[in-house]
C-alpha cells in the first residue's frame, strides 16, 4: 500500500495527494486480492493505482468524490468475484485512455501487453468522429465485442464498471439517465444474461428500471414487499416442511428463500398481460444439494409433497441454457392454494447461476486471456461472426439486441442433434442454423412428422427436418418470418446479389431510353467521360452508376448531364424541397421537416407503416418512383428493406414545429369504472388531443380487463414519452403499446 506521506512512488508519481480515505479503499482491495491469492504479488495493482491516481489527480465525478474512487470501486466489485491481477489492473486504468493524454502504448510499456489488450478494449471510441450518438454507440460496442472474443476479462471490466456508473447514476441530468439506463437493458443486462452472470445482471436490471419507470418501480417493489411480509409464516412453514423431508429422505442439502425481482416480475406482467396475482413464481425455494442424483431425488419428493402445476417443469440439467445454466425448476401448489416456485441444482451450478463465467475464471499467473476453446463464450465469436459484415451501425445494434436476448427454444434435428434457437424462430431459423446452403435451398418443413407452415414458431422439443430443392433461391418474404441475425444477413446477401443484377440491367436501360428520347446516340458520348460523371456520384466503375439508377438514387436525365453537359440541358426538378418552398407552404404539411442529406431534389415522405414523429431516430430508403421513405429506425419494416446500402440514405429533422403528428395506441387496463376517464383526463393534462378512440372488454385466465385503441396527437418524441408515462402512473393500466 503506497504510504500517505510518501513523495513520489517507485515510477514518479505523486502520492502525497491522494485522500486517505482513499487510500483506504485500495488497501481493502489489496487484502481481498492476497486473501483470494495468498501467493500473489501485490506489486503490479500498487502500480497501477499509483498510476490511475497520478492521471485522475484534481478529477472530480458529478457526486463530487474524487475520479480515483470509481476505478477503485469498479476493482472491489471484480475482486468480490475473484477475478485475477491482470483484470484488477484493467479496472483500476480503465479510464486512463479516455480521460487523459496517456495512450495503449504507454500503458504496454508500463504494464504489459494483457493490460494494454485489456484496458484498449473497456475504452469507448470518444476521440473518433461519428455522424451521430448512434454510430459512435454502435461501433464502440462492435469494438468491445472483438476484444471479448481474444480476452473474456474486457467484457467483465466494462460490466463492473457499468454497474458501478448505475450505483451512481443519480447524480447525472435526467437526459443522460434515460440513455444510460435505456442502454443497460438494451446492451449490458443481456450480455451479463448471456455470460450467465445472474447476480450483475439483476442490479442491473433493477436499477435501470428504477430510472427508466420510477412510477412503475416503486409500485411493483412495493407489491413485492408487501407479499414478502406478508407470506413469511408460508415462506417459513414450507421452507421447514422441505428442510425436514430433505432430512427424513437423506438428501444432504440447504434450503434458501428466494423472491422475484421487481423487473422481472413487471416485464412478466406486461408480456403475458396478466395481474400482479397471476405471478405463480414470484415465490420461490432453492434447494442446493451435493450431486445431481439428488437433484432428481428432491424434485420427485417435492412433487410427493405439492402437486405441480402442468407444463410449468423444466430440465435444465439435461438441457443446459447456451450460457451453461443449468437447474430444475418447478412449481406446485403449496399450503393454502398458494403457488411457489422450486429451483432445485448442485453448489457448482449455484455457483455458476450466481457468478457466470466469472465463476470459471481462476487466478493463474501467465494466463493468456480467455481459452480459446471455453463453451462459455462459443455463442460470442458466432455472434461476432454473424456481425462481422454488418456496416450500417443502425442494423448493427438492432440485430445485436436481438442476439443478445437468451435463447428459449430447444428443438432437434431428425438424428437427435440439439439446435437452440430464439423464442418464436421458424424453420427458416432451423435450416440456416444447420447450413447456409440447407436454407437457401429450403422448401418446406416437417415438425413432428408433420408438414408444417415456414412461419411456424418453433416449441421446445420439436424435430424438424428440413425440406430442399436443388437451385431454389430464398424470397424476399423470407425477412420477416426469421428471427436469428444469421439466417438474416444470409438471406440478404443472396437478394443483394439477386438485386444488383437487376438493378445494373434495368440502370443501363434507363440511361440508353433517356437517350434515345433526347436524340441522342449514347455510344457517341466518350466512355472517358461516362467514367468522370460516374466519379462525381461516388461510384468507381460504370456498374455502380448503372445499379445507382436501376436503385432509383439519380435520374438518367441527370446523369447525361453530368457527362454531357452541352448536349444535355440540366433537368428542372418537379418536386419542389423543404429548403425550396416559402414558409407558408412549409407550415402546410409535417413531411416538409425533413431533410435529406447529398440530395437535395428528391420527394422526402413520412412510411405510413411506422409513422415516424420529429425527435425519433430515422433512417431514409430511396424506393424506386417515389422518392424517399423515411422511417423509424425501430420500425418492424426496416430489418427488411435495408438489406441493400445503396438505398439507404441519411434523413434528419429539419427544424421544430407546432403541427401534430397522429399516435396510435393500444392501452392493456383492468376493466374498472372510471378507467376511461382517467385515460382521457391524463392526456387532457399533456395537451394531447385525441383523434379516435375505440375501447373494448377482454378476460382471460380468470383476469376481466378491457382495451383501448386510441389515436393521438403529440408534437414529438419527447410528448409522447410524457404522455406514456402518464397513462402508465394510472392504477390498473397493465401495458402500453404504439401501434407500427
Amino acid at each position: 500500500m503506497p504510504a500517505a506521506d510518501s513523495e513520489k512512488s517507485p515510477d514518479g508519481p505523486a502520492t502525497s495527494n491522494i485522500p486517505p480515505e482513499i487510500e483506504e479503499t485500495y488497501a481493502r482491495l489489496e487484502a481481498k486480492f492476497l486473501q483470494n491469492l495468498p501467493e500473489g504479488d501485490a506489486g503490479p495493482l500498487c502500480e497501477a493505482f499509483l498510476f490511475a491516481a497520478q492521471v485522475h489527480a484534481g478529477q472530480v465525478r458529478r457526486s463530487k468524490l474524487p475520479f480515483i474512487s470509481h476505478p477503485l470501486e469498479v476493482a472491489h466489485i471484480l475482486a468480490d468475484r475473484q477475478m485475477d491481477s491482470v483484470c484488477l489492473q484493467t479496472a483500476l486504468l480503465h479510464d486512463t485512455l479516455e480521460e487523459s493524454p496517456i495512450t495503449v502504448e504507454d500503458i504496454r510499456r508500463k504494464f504489459g501487453d494483457e493490460v494494454a489488450r485489456c484496458v484498449d478494449g473497456v475504452t469507448k471510441l470518444s476521440k473518433l468522429h461519428f455522424y451521430s450518438r448512434e454510430e459512435r454507440q454502435a461501433e464502440s460496442v462492435r469494438k468491445m465485442l472483438l476484444a471479448m472474443v481474444s480476452d473474456i476479462r474486457v467484457i467483465l471490466v466494462k460490466l463492473a464498471d457499468r454497474l458501478h456508473n448505475m450505483r451512481t447514476l443519480e447524480f447525472l441530468d435526467e437526459e443522460q439517465k434515460q440513455r444510460i439506463s435505456q442502454e443497460t437493458l438494451e446492451i449490458y443486462a443481456p450480455i451479463a444474461n448471456r455470460l450467465g452472470m445472474g447476480r450483475i445482471r439483476a442490479e442491473l436490471e433493477d436499477l435501470a428500471f428504477s430510472y427508466q419507470d420510477p412510477e412503475a418501480f416503486s409500485e411493483m417493489t412495493a407489491m413485492i414487499e408487501s407479499t414478502q411480509e406478508g407470506h413469511e409464516d408460508f415462506l417459513g412453514q414450507v421452507s421447514q416442511s422441505i428442510k425436514t423431508r430433505l432430512g427424513r429422505e437423506n438428501i444432504s442439502a440447504r434450503v434458501e428463500v428466494r423472491m422475484k425481482r421487481a423487473y422481472s416480475v413487471h416485464q412478466k406482467i406486461r408480456r403475458q398481460k396478466i395481474g400482479f396475482d397471476q405471478v405463480y413464481d414470484l415465490l420461490g425455494m432453492r434447494i442446493v444439494t451435493d450431486s445431481v442424483r439428488n437433484c432428481y431425488a428432491a424434485l420427485g419428493m417435492i412433487h410427493d409433497e405439492w402437486p405441480p402445476i402442468p407444463g410449468r417443469i423444466k430440465d435444465f440439467i439435461a438441457l443446459p441454457r447456451p450460457n451453461l445454466y443449468q437447474s430444475l425448476h418447478t412449481s406446485v401448489i403449496g399450503p393454502g392454494g398458494v403457488a411457489f416456485e422450486v429451483q432445485i441444482r448442485t453448489e457448482e451450478m449455484h455457483r455458476i447461476a450466481e457468478e457466470g463465467i466469472a465463476a470459471h475464471w481462476k487466478y493463474k499467473e501467465g494466463r493468456r486471456g480467455a481459452n480459446s476453446d471455453e463453451q462459455q463464450i462459443a455463442w460470442l465469436r458466432q455472434l461476432v461472426e454473424w456481425q462481422r459484415e454488418m456496416r450500417d451501425s443502425g442494423d448493427f445494434m438492432s440485430t445485436l439486441k436481438v442476439d443478445l436476448y437468451p435463447e428459449e427454444v430447444y428443438t432437434f434435428t431428425p438424428r437427435g442433434k440439439v439446435i437452440a434457437l430464439p423464442r418464436d424462430a421458424t424453420p427458416l431459423d432451423f435450416a440456416y442454423a444447420i447450413h447456409s446452403d440447407v436454407g437457401h435451398s429450403c422448401v418446406g418443413a416437417k415438425v413432428n412428422g408433420r408438414i408444417v407452415p415456414l412461419r411456424y414458431a418453433l416449441k421446445n422439443g420439436d424435430v424438424v427436418e428440413i425440406l430442399t430443392q436443388a437451385g431454389h433461391q430464398p424470397s424476399r418474404d423470407w425477412l420477416a418470418l426469421v428471427k436469428t441475425s444469421r439466417a438474416r444477413n444470409k438471406i440478404r446477401q443472396v437478394i443483394k446479389a439477386t438485386e444488383r443484377v437487376k438493378a445494373i440491367d434495368l440502370g443501363q436501360k434507363m440511361l440508353e431510353r433517356e437517350a434515345r428520347r433526347l436524340g441522342i446516340q449514347i455510344g457517341r458520348i466518350p466512355r472517358e467521360q461516362m467514367e468522370r460523371a460516374a466519379a462525381d456520384y461516388g461510384c468507381s466503375k460504370m456498374e455502380d452508376l448503372y445499379a445507382a439508377l436501376g436503385y432509383g438514387k439519380y435520374s438518367p436525365r441527370q446523369v447525361l448531364h453530368k457527362a454531357a453537359p452541352d448536349s444535355v440541358p440540366a433537368e428542372v426538378p418537379e418536386t419542389k424541397t423543404a429548403a425550396a418552398l416559402p414558409a407558408k407552404e412549409k407550415e402546410g404539411d409535417q413531411d416538409l421537416v425533413l431533410t435529406v442529406r447529398d440530395l437535395d431534389d428528391a420527394l422526402v415522405y413520412r412510411s405510413k407503416c411506422c409513422n415516424p414523429i420529429r425527435g425519433e431516430a430515422i433512417v431514409g430508403y430511396i424506393t424506386r418512383g417515389k422518392g424517399v421513405a423515411v422511417h423509424s429506425r425501430r420500425c418492424p419494416n426496416v430489418q427488411n428493406l435495408m438489406y441493400e446500402p445503396e438505398r439507404r440514405i441519411e434523413v434528419g429533422w429539419t427544424r421544430s414545429g407546432s403541427h401534430p403528428f397522429a399516435v396510435k395506441m393500444i392501452v392493456h387496463m383492468d376493466d374498472n369504472p372510471g378507467m376511461l376517464h382517467k385515460l382521457t383526463n391524463a392526456l387532457y393534462q399533456e395537451n394531447s388531443n385525441i383523434r379516435n378512440l375505440e375501447a373494448r372488454s377482454e378476460s382471460k385466465a380468470g383476469w376481466n380487463g378491457a382495451v383501448v385503441e386510441m389515436t393521438v396527437e403529440v408534437k414529438d418524441a419527447k410528448q409522447l414519452d410524457r404522455v406514456v408515462a402518464m397513462l402508465r402512473r394510472i392504477s390498473g393500466v397493465r401495458d402500453i403499446e404504439r401501434v407500427q
